[in-house]
């Protein structure tokens, strides 16, 4: 039984009907959850589903996920054309493992590697499986140096702030590491250079700084933390690498903040992984891992295995998947280009300032961040005001729009604010932000109109996680 049960009540049957004007006769349903002894015609077992869907919420209105949700016609062409590749085989598809390369040289090149053709990386499924391998690498390299010295390798750390993405408390979980949290405050709400010195010891494995917080779209402070660390190994001769997660701002930096030092040009940070799906403007399935050069990567984790008639070097969690996010990769490197990444990361981030400036100047709300690091902004709700209501029913009533809006509260030791974030992605124009402002308007408008509080069943409502 699956850890996630589908919803069930007494008012869903235990068949699934097939409308009478694909359903061959006698064919009037099917099991919901058990195959049947004879299939269906495409036609019906495709009404089935696109009718099952239309319940989902709709990609373009979700303000909640950094994912991508729309692309060109000539890339949905592209993606269909290589749906059927399979990356890994890269005998039966070099011209793919050869792109897949060449992606990784611009990324070298995009993120400023002292030589880029001595550069390593690999795509992944996405930034958890790259940050997943960028860890274990760190740890990896961290045993190796122990035992070298001749000391033991039982008690790895690493450190990141409180306001990490929950991949790295699976990856410390899963891979052993003991996770030091440093927490966020007020003042300063991202990892700072004085927590990270009053973190690590010998044993930490690598610090990892988040290029673009899930929580706020604020960047972390990587070159400081790169300097302090620098100052730490001339002072104790303890050196401590850096891992940097650009699983969104890897695709916005280089093109909004070029002067911005937090990529290979620091030489603490070892490696850098982002996500092609999120600012990389592709589909959901992509990451991608780089490491400065071949040396970072120890060698005992690339694997080579007799595949399908060849031999080839591999790393990754994951052996089997699909080709055709690497290829619309590309297809957008080709399509855009420098200018064009910029166009479209300008255009977004001054939707999220333009949006940012409205809502902060209502009288409920005041902004957290504007949007200047990633075009993701955030803000809450004054205490002080209109205490019938809350952001998480702020957000149920714009769900009746059809606007999927996160509210939640902030890490461990500010758990008791609650905000709301927007993501401004590529399909999000600025037409659509007006819109979405008259819906915000309308909606604070209704709930400060209450004279009772916001029925407490619908706050019960859990919808978003950060």
């Amino acid at each position: 039984m699956s850890w996630r049960s589908e919803r069930k009540s007494k008012t869903i049957s235990e068949e699934v009907a097939i409308n009478p004007l694909f359903a061959r006769r006698g064919e009037e349903s099917v099991p919901r959850y058990h195959l049947a002894e004879e299939g269906l015609l495409p036609e019906t077992a495709y009404q089935i589903v696109h009718d099952e869907l239309t319940l989902d919420g709709s990609a373009r209105l979700n303000l909640a996920t950094f994912v991508g949700t729309w692309m060109e016609v000539e890339a949905q062409k592209l993606y269909v054309e290589a749906a059927n590749k399979n990356i890994i085989d890269k005998d039966e598809y070099p011209e793919t493992a050869a792109i897949e390369e060449r992606c990784l040289k611009i990324l070298a090149n995009l993120w400023n590697a002292p030589n880029p053709e001595e550069s390593l990386g690999v795509s992944t499924t996405g930034s958890s499986e790259a940050c997943m391998l960028g860890g274990l690498a760190l740890k990896r390299r961290w045993q190796l140096s122990r035992r070298q010295q001749g000391k033991d390798t039982l008690h790895p750390n690493i450190v990141f702030s409180s306001a990490v993405q929950v991949v790295w408390e699976k990856f410390a979980n899963y891979f052993e590491v003991e996770p030091r949290y440093v927490d966020i405050t007020p003042e300063h709400p991202y990892l700072t250079p004085e927590g990270v010195l009053d973190a690590v010891d010998e044993n930490t494995i690598g610090v990892v700084p988040i290029l673009g917080v899930t929580y706020t779209g604020s960047y972390e402070p990587v070159a400081s933390i790169a300097h302090a660390l620098d100052d730490l190994e001339k002072r104790t001769g303890m050196s401590v690498p850096i891992h940097v997660d650009a699983a969104s701002g890897g695709f916005v930096a280089p093109f909004l903040q070029p002067d911005l030092l937090w990529d290979f040009r620091l030489p603490r940070v070892h490696s850098i992984n982002t996500s092609g799906h999120k600012y990389g403007l592709v589909y959901p399935g992509l990451g991608w891992i780089l490491w400065r050069d071949q040396t970072l990567l120890p060698k005992e984790l690339i694997f080579n295995v007799s595949y399908l008639g060849g031999s080839m070097p591999t790393f990754g969690l994951n052996f089997s998947r699909p080709g055709a996010q690497v290829l619309l990769q590309y297809y957008n490197f080709l399509r855009l280009g420098r200018q064009g990444y910029h166009m479209v990361q300008k255009a977004c981030q001054d939707v999220a300032h333009f949006l940012s400036q409205e809502i902060g100047a209502m009288d409920p709300f005041e902004l957290i961040t504007d949007g200047s690091d990633l075009p993701v902004f955030a803000w809450r709700k004054k205490p002080e005001e209109h205490p019938l209501w809350t952001l998480e029913d702020l957000s149920f009533v714009l769900r009746e729009r059809g606007w999927q809006v996160p509210a939640y509260p902030l890490p461990a030791k500010m758990q008791d604010i609650t905000i709301m974030r927007v993501v401004v992605r590529n399909s999000f124009s600025m037409d659509m932000a007006q819109l979405f402002l008259d819906d915000l308007k309308r909606a604070v408008g209704y709930l400060e109109g209450l004279d009772h509080p916001f029925p407490q069943a619908l706050r019960q409502h859990k919808a978003f996680h950060p």
